[in-house]
């Protein structure tokens, strides 16, 4: 352990590091190769059977498709709890029009569905979908008024801000103007269901993300009242916040007085 943290102290070994994370994926080469070796051989197999007149079997149209025989069901747990979450809150209270403001396009498209809703981004959204509306705009000059909205949502949003990741510009202090802006904006009687990375202390995993304890959070959003707050840590949903679990996803439903 000690070695380790005096690893991370040189900085060209930390860059090197970093450089081959991100130059070689998951899937290494003698893993590809096997998984090819696999794909032919059910190919063979199943041209072997008895064909199917109405549909035709062309090599011409071989669809390699090679790590999807998993022995689980995969999804990221963070976005399927934080999801289910934000998306139950915002049913329950049935508002008469939803604004998000940067998170997952696929939740939104199925809010949408229910409530009307309207999507803010930096980066165009390039579908339609009644009852979805999509506008251009920056977290950290939202195109709305003062007390505009009696619900909003933004999930896994305000630590990206000012990271340079989604093309936005550089900035140190992007999740303070970010959550400045979301208090702006929501309404009094309002609710705000916003998610961030938690961890044992304020941190910056370049140009990832921030992560923040549950005390600056608080402070983030300090003049709105916590109505609820839900943690996922690994692949589970806990009730309080723990530092001892380490890096982890905070959920908060917060209302403004």
């Amino acid at each position: 352990m000690v070695l380790r943290e005096q690893l991370k102290r040189i900085s060209l070994l930390k860059y090197l590091v970093v450089s081959g994370r991100n130059l070689f994926d998951k899937h290494g080469i003698s893993d590809k190769i096997k998984a090819l070796f696999f794909f032919f051989r059910s190919y063979r197999r199943y041209r072997k059977l008895p064909p199917n007149a109405a549909l035709a079997l062309r090599t011409a149209d071989l669809y390699p498709r090679l790590f999807d025989d998993t022995d689980h069901t995969p999804l990221d747990p963070v976005y399927f709890y934080q999801n289910t979450w934000c998306a139950k809150k915002v049913f329950t209270a049935r508002p008469e029009r939803h604004c998000d403001v940067g998170s997952q396009a696929e939740f939104v498209g199925i809010v949408s569905q229910f409530v009307p809703t309207t999507l803010v981004d930096i980066r165009p959204l390039p579908v339609t979908l009644p009852g979805l509306s999509f506008v251009t705009g920056s977290i950290e000059r939202l195109p709305f008024k003062d007390n505009e909205f009696l619900s909003l949502s933004s999930l896994c949003v305000i630590e990206h801000i000012g990271l340079g990741r989604y093309g936005d510009h550089l900035d140190t202090s992007g999740s303070e103007k970010a959550a400045a802006e979301l208090v702006r904006v929501l309404a009094r009687g309002g609710s705000l269901y916003v998610s961030v990375p938690v961890d044992k202390e304020n941190k910056v995993y370049f140009n990832a993300h921030r992560a923040f304890t549950r005390e600056y959070v608080l402070e983030l959003f300090e003049p709105l009242t916590l109505v609820e707050e839900k943690y996922v840590y690994g692949k589970s949903l806990f009730d309080s916040y723990n530092p001892a679990k380490g890096f982890g996803t905070g959920l908060y439903h917060f209302k403004k007085q």
